[in-house]
């Protein structure tokens, strides 16, 4: 099944976007890294609070996917149109995946820009997806990089001057569900059903944030 297909039959009506929580009933938005800040004694970074984030990020995603899980993972480039004919798919695929022989596979399609009407006129989105297993990623790494994306912090994904930093998103198509980290801050897992969430509601549950808690028990029906 092709990735429009699958959304379309698992996921109908959702853009593959960031804020996927606030498209989706059956989810959970996690905040990371919470109470310890990004920057030290001024301008300095404060390492312990990303080793933090990638803890968390990376303690929801062992726990989401496993090694027979069949995973679809997608990238969102965003690029100005007088650049339609140079874009590529930025370093995810080059870096970020194990096995190489799996680039020939590698689709992508043309979407709708995401982030605002004002835009519209000069930015465009190209979708890049692969279908993989877990094995096949440097899975760590490249949650790194997207933890990264406001830091001088390495690994990093790839972008162009002027254009948006790419979004990743983890579809898991064994479980129906799809897991997406914005940046250090936060991450979001939105599911076809409340059973494949519950587990990590109740395992996480520190690390939802307060303002967002009535609505995701309300969604959950756990009130």
């Amino acid at each position: 099944m092709e990735l429009r297909d699958y959304l379309n039959t698992f996921f109908p009506g959702l853009c593959l976007q960031p804020s996927l929580f606030i498209q989706w009933d059956v989810g959970i938005h996690f905040e990371l890294g919470e109470g310890i800040y990004q920057f030290k004694d001024g301008n300095r970074l404060n390492i312990d609070r990303f080793e933090r984030v990638y803890y968390q990020a990376l303690s929801l995603f062992n726990d989401l996917f496993s090694e027979e899980d069949d995973i679809y993972l997608v990238t969102n480039v965003y690029f100005y149109k007088r650049d339609r004919k140079k874009i590529k798919p930025t370093k995810v695929y080059d870096r970020f995946l194990k096995n190489k022989h799996l680039k020939l596979k590698l689709r992508q399609k043309a979407s709708p820009f995401v982030f605002g009407e004002e835009d519209a006129e000069e930015y465009d989105t190209t979708q890049f997806y692969l279908k993989c297993k877990k094995q096949d990623l440097n899975y760590l790494l490249l949650i790194k990089a997207a933890c990264n994306e406001d830091f001088p912090l390495k690994p990093k994904l790839g972008r162009k001057n002027g254009s948006y930093y790419p979004d990743v998103f983890f579809i898991n198509i064994s479980k129906n569900l799809i897991f997406f980290i914005y940046d250090d801050r936060g991450c979001e897992v939105i599911a076809n059903k409340k059973e494949a969430i519950m587990p990590l509601y109740k395992e996480y549950n520190g690390w939802i944030p307060e303002y967002d808690r009535e609505e995701i028990e309300r969604n959950l029906q756990l009130t």
